[in-house]
């Protein structure tokens, strides 16, 4: 490459010397100037060389720059400093999750869900204690020691070795068996009862992003409308076809719009994380996204026939009837508790130098002051609490499905009231609102209000879808039923 730039610079300067020449020494020049041109011409090609030395002398440190260039400064070696470093990896996608994907998420990992497994899987622990016997018992003892301790001590001691066996008598066991069956029973209805609970509010969180989500974007298309009649006004006022005060107003009201934009944020944000955390499992990794609307679909329901529907299903009330049956299962284990068991025992006595025998023995607990009688003045009690907690609960049943269906059908009338046309009333107002701003027949302010009302009236409509839903959930839970189809 030096060799090359050598060259290269060698025949410039050359070439450039000979044009150099012929220019000086052309046509005007007369024959007594031919010496001094002459001269001029070897003087000329003598800096040439001069100068082809100089840049023979400064090519290689030039072509040295090109093959290791300096370090950069300033900002170009921020930059390349930057894209020599290690990218972060991207974030991973959100997840698009529908109210079923939600429901089969939660079923699998929420952490209170789990805890009240805890409680069936205690029950059952109960009832492998209720299975087990009395375990044998094994005595060993001697007797016959003498209080001076002397003599052969041996041969002076009798060595006795027994084994004894109680025996449940009333049948007890088959009665705790029974007993810790029906309690197992009772968890598990009280754990069907925390799982519709926990389910039907997790349905509520879902449709509650859902709402906000419809609100988030109302106010951003809202905000893109007030900016598109910002930038058309202050045309017209650079025109000078309104005043600047018409301006200022629409200015000072782009704050609010902005401020509704970013409440709808939060709003959503919050809503989000809340179904995030409600469905369980590492709350680092549950980044997701809603899908689902909330369209209205009318539906009719009866009274008798919800009615109906929720003393079959409801799982407090099958809780209640459980623990009644629980207690009836207590008080027969109680009863049997006054029968005293019988402890049956065998054994051998052992003298050293005499003559070893057998032993036996029955040993039974005679009731005269413990006859069991506070266990079973409880387990009563137990039941007579269970029978009026059932009554209660009853009548909590009928009231919450009377409260819920009336709900239902006041917010069913709202939705559709909506749908009466009030909605494209509000859209074809804003619309010709718009023109006439644009055709000069309206003003500013009166888009304004037009824009006013339609937000007001879609937010409020989508606030109306959002209860008819919950009150549908309400209904959900007061019969223990689904009813979305």
């Amino acid at each position: 490459m030096y060799q090359r730039a050598n060259n290269y610079l060698g025949n410039y300067l050359r070439r450039f010397g000979e044009q150099r020449d012929a220019v000086v020494c052309q046509g005007r020049w007369g024959q007594g100037r031919s010496t001094r041109c002459c001269r001029r011409q070897k003087s000329s090609r003598a800096s040439c060389l001069v100068s082809l030395l100089l840049l023979t002398l400064t090519a290689h440190p030039v072509l040295a720059q090109e093959k290791s260039p300096a370090p950069l400064k300033g900002i170009d070696a921020d930059v390349a400093r930057m894209l020599s470093q290690p990218q972060p990896p991207a974030p991973p996608a959100k997840r698009a999750i529908t109210i079923s994907d939600a429901v089969s998420i939660f079923l699998q990992q929420n952490f209170q869900l789990v805890a009240a497994r805890y409680d069936i899987d205690t029950a059952d622990a109960e009832k492998l204690t209720a299975r087990l016997r009395p375990n044998p018992q094994l005595s060993v003892g001697s007797a016959g020691l003498p209080l001076n301790f002397s003599g052969n001590l041996v041969n002076q001691q009798t060595f006795t070795y027994g084994i004894s066996q109680t025996v449940e008598l009333g049948g007890k066991r088959r009665k705790r068996i029974d007993a810790a069956d029906a309690n197992s029973d009772v968890a598990r209805a009280q754990f069907q009862m925390v799982l519709w609970q926990l389910t039907n509010d997790l349905k509520k969180k879902f449709y509650a992003v859902l709402l906000a989500d419809s609100l988030l974007k109302l106010a951003k298309e809202n905000q893109q409308t007030f900016e598109e009649t910002i930038k058309h006004t202050s045309e017209l006022y650079q025109l000078g076809e309104i005043s600047g005060l018409d301006l200022k107003r629409l200015e000072v009201e782009k704050f609010k719009f902005d401020t509704d934009v970013a409440n709808s944020e939060r709003d959503y944000e919050l809503a989000v994380r809340d179904l995030r955390v409600t469905l369980g499992g590492d709350y680092r990794a549950m980044d997701i996204e809603v899908v689902g609307t909330t369209d209205y679909q009318p539906y009719q329901f009866s009274f008798a026939e919800l009615r109906d529907k929720a003393l079959a299903a409801r799982p407090d009330l099958k809780a209640a009837q459980l623990s009644e049956r629980a207690a009836t299962s207590s008080i027969r284990l109680q009863d049997a508790q006054r029968i005293p068991d019988v402890t049956l025992g065998a054994g051998v006595n052992q003298v050293p130098q005499g003559t070893s025998n057998y032993n036996f023995g029955v040993g039974i607990t005679l009731p005269v002051s413990d006859r069991n009688q506070g266990e079973r003045a409880k387990a009563l009690i137990e039941r007579q609490k269970a029978q009026n907690q059932q009554q209660l609960i009853t009548n909590l049943v009928l009231s919450d499905v009377d409260k819920a269906l009336v709900a239902f059908e006041i917010q069913k009338r709202r939705v559709e009231l909506y749908r009466t046309g009030v909605l494209a009333k509000v859209n074809d107002i804003q619309n010709l609102t718009e023109f006439s701003l644009k055709a000069g027949e309206s003003s500013t302010l009166d888009l304004l209000d037009a824009i006013r009302t339609r937000r007001e009236t879609l937010a409020s409509f989508y606030q109306t879808l959002f209860d008819y839903q919950a009150s549908l959930l309400d209904l959900e839970l007061a019969t223990a039923t689904p009813l979305q189809k």
